[in-house]
């Protein structure tokens, strides 16, 4: 998850450790209750290696994916190595193998078209970045995400749900002084408006594993409120319907803990910036969401520091993120199925 666009308070924040002697004690104790709460089913398995400090995530992906047997691909754009997950095609016709022949754009094309999703307009697109800052475990950020996305897709695969597939992203954290084209996410969505992948309706899932509360982010009105550009208010009206049918599909679900506010920069900002509509979705300790909410609601001013970057307006679990402190001691992974069971709720299980 970013802080305003080029990420200025990353670099600051990487090492900072404020923690009194108590607070450590209580983390060690902390630590040893999740070890007991936390999934140990696959893919849950693998997450301590994959928040590692000098853990290959790509590797580790990859092969997590491979052991499961996930319909995947790998594509490279602009330099970053996407995962593109599908259903299970066992049952479609086949394709022939020639995957090793393309690359980019064209990859992403023919994948899509392989596996049913280009021309398909019920289609759900799930996204989370697997990348992270350095010196981060990146746990909450945004390693959570990813494997509750793993842990939807099996569940998604094992009820024969069609009409989704999802994209693990590479490079949506930004160095300082990079702008959002040069961020995954904007490459990415480049080639799949030039795939002409119709109108995805994309869900992004970030900092989804600390907290019982689910977010639904309000930042693209935001990002979007003085867009002028050609398409602008499209965006505008397909993100209202994204936001509705996140919020319908939690009312489904009868979820008690989901509210709605602005948000830090995720993957949205380059679906944004490349004129496609995207509803990011984070998860909040419930004490934390209704103080936050508060604060925007009573101080609108307050939500320009939020675009800014500005950390100190933020809830104790945002302003853990891109530093040494988004450990695996701060998740809640008691509602990790929370996050698991809405996904699939969006898709249709």
């Amino acid at each position: 998850m970013d802080f305003g666009y080029h990420n200025k308070y990353s670099k600051r924040l990487l090492h900072e450790d404020q923690r009194s002697p108590l607070a450590v004690f209580y983390n060690l104790v902390n630590e040893e209750q999740l070890l007991k709460l936390f999934p140990t089913h696959p893919p849950y398995h693998r997450f301590r290696e994959f928040i590692a400090p000098h853990a290959d995530r790509f590797k580790i992906l990859k092969t997590i994916l491979e052991e499961l047997a996930i319909n995947h691909q790998v594509v490279s754009i602009a330099g970053n190595r996407h995962f593109l997950v599908f259903p299970d095609m066992q049952k479609q016709t086949k394709w022939p193998d020639i995957e090793n022949l393309l690359c980019g754009p064209e990859l992403l094309r023919y994948s899509l078209l392989k596996n049913n999703m280009l021309r398909d307009r019920e289609a759900i697109l799930l996204v989370a970045h697997y990348d992270r800052v350095a010196h981060s475990p990146g746990a909450n950020d945004n390693s959570a995400a990813v494997f509750e996305l793993i842990n939807a897709a099996l569940i998604l695969q094992r009820e024969d749900i069609r009409h989704w597939f999802m994209i693990f992203t590479d490079k949506e954290e930004l160095d300082e002084g990079e702008g959002l084209c040069t961020q995954g996410a904007y490459t990415l969505a480049k080639g799949l408006k030039d795939a002409k992948f119709g109108s995805p309706k994309v869900f992004i899932f970030d900092a989804c594993g600390s907290g019982d509360t689910l977010i639904i982010s309000t930042v693209a009105d935001l990002l979007t409120k003085n867009d002028e550009r050609a398409g602008s208010s499209r965006i505008r009206h397909a993100v209202q319907q994204l936001r509705q049918r996140a919020l319908e599909t939690a009312r489904t679900m009868h979820l008690e803990c989901c509210m709605i506010m602005p948000t830090p920069f995720s993957d949205d900002a380059g679906f944004f910036r490349a004129n496609l509509a995207a509803q990011t979705i984070t998860m909040l300790p419930s004490t934390e969401a209704t103080a936050c909410a508060s604060l925007f609601r009573n101080k609108p001013d307050i939500i320009a520091l939020l675009i800014s970057g500005d950390k100190s307006i933020l809830p104790e679990t945002w302003r853990r993120l891109n530093t040494s402190n988004d450990a695996f001691s701060y998740l809640t992974p008691q509602y990790f199925p929370t996050v698991v069971r809405f996904v699939c709720a969006l898709c249709g299980a």
